[in-house]
């Protein structure tokens, strides 16, 4: 059975509605198969979904231990793009989070929002594809309910080499041309390791605990897929979780969350100096080309979420840290240890790990 009406995924009504086509749980692509047609280019990485497995005791207990000690600077970074979002927009604020990544920010600032700020604000979850761009269908979906393409804000956990970011910027520009619109096509984030972002908390590489698990932290919802079927008018897709719903933990994180920020108060951000940030993953991306021999700079992921992201669900060739014993990365060495990934260290490393995909020509 496929559904295409608005669900809550595992949060509760009025977090957010998943504006995301529900589909069966088959045609799953082992992920070596995924690979390989994705390099080979007889299929986009969107056309296809690798099954998620239950995450092990071992690896729960490495999220609880990022919760513990990262939780409360997360928090703290809600807070302070809540208050960001609070000033630039002046009535009804939409926030439109891109799943999955930023599908538990986007709950968490909209329930700040509400509970600290007193603004009437609204979630929606959006798919976005990297060359395809944003789903235009739930756009014209949010607008359809009313919502004013000036409350619409643009919602993500981080951003790696900023490709999201122009994509969002470029899909967004076509859609306001052409349906006469004017949405911001700026995207607001808690890290901007690239300098892309329009909006945000910091530029700060530090370990972000939602971006360690999967499904079992974003409502239960796969990364979104574009179905070969998919009409015009139909969400983009995704398979709900739902046997997972006795390990979930997306309601109790951001419950914590919110807890956490609203028990301290609004800090002044200080200016993000997206300009360095830039000039430093550009430089960075450059010479990792260099050294390591790859010509397709997708194949380079910096940042402790994006390295996690290929560990989780890609074939990595290279694990990268700048340093093996900080409790930031004691995730992706459990991963790289249980995946067999090689670990290089690099003291000079200007992000806490980087991820290198294996290309189809490393046999």
């Amino acid at each position: 059975m496929i559904s295409h009406a608005p669900f809550p995924g595992s949060y509760r009504d009025g977090d957010v509605d998943f504006l995301l086509r529900r589909l069966p749980q088959q045609d799953f692509v082992d992920v070596a198969e995924k690979e390989a047609l994705i390099q080979s280019g007889q299929r986009h990485y969107s056309q296809m979904l690798s099954p998620e497995s239950a995450p092990s005791g071992r690896y729960m207990r490495l999220f609880d231990a990022a919760c513990a000690a990262n939780n409360p600077r997360m928090a703290q970074d809600c807070l302070r793009l809540a208050g960001l979002i609070a000033g630039r927009r002046a009535q009804q604020i939409t926030i439109v989070s891109l799943a999955r990544a930023g599908t538990p920010v986007g709950v968490v600032v909209t329930r700040l929002l509400r509970e600290r700020f007193g603004r009437d604000a609204v979630h929606y979850c959006v798919s976005i594809v990297r060359d395809r761009g944003i789903d235009a269908a739930a756009l014209r979906h949010i607008l359809a309910q009313g919502h004013a393409p000036e409350s619409i804000v643009f919602v993500d956990g981080w951003t790696g080499k900023g490709v999201i970011a122009r994509e969002l910027a470029g899909s967004v520009d076509a859609f306001n041309a052409r349906h006469g619109v004017t949405i911001d096509t700026g995207l607001y984030v808690l890290s901007d390791l690239a300098g892309a972002a329009s909006c945000a908390a910091s530029c700060d590489d530090y370990l972000i605990p939602s971006s360690i698990l999967n499904a079992t932290v974003s409502g239960l919802v796969s990364r979104t897929v574009m179905p070969d079927d998919l009409g015009a008018d139909d969400f983009h897709g995704c398979v709900f979780y739902a046997d997972f719903a006795g390990i979930d933990r997306s309601q109790t994180f951001a419950d914590d969350l919110t807890a956490l920020a609203l028990a301290v108060d609004v800090v002044e951000t200080p200016p993000v100096e997206a300009h360095a940030a830039c000039a430093r993953s550009q430089a960075y991306l450059d010479a990792a080309m260099g050294r390591y021999g790859v010509g397709d700079i997708n194949l380079i992921k910096p940042g402790i979420g994006e390295a996690t992201r290929v560990l989780l669900r890609r074939v990595p060739r290279l694990l990268v840290l700048r340093n093996a014993d900080a409790p930031d990365v004691a995730h992706l060495a459990a991963l790289a240890e249980e995946k067999q990934v090689p670990v290089e260290i690099d003291p000079s490393l200007p992000y806490h790990a980087v991820s290198l995909i294996r290309s189809a020509s490393d046999g």
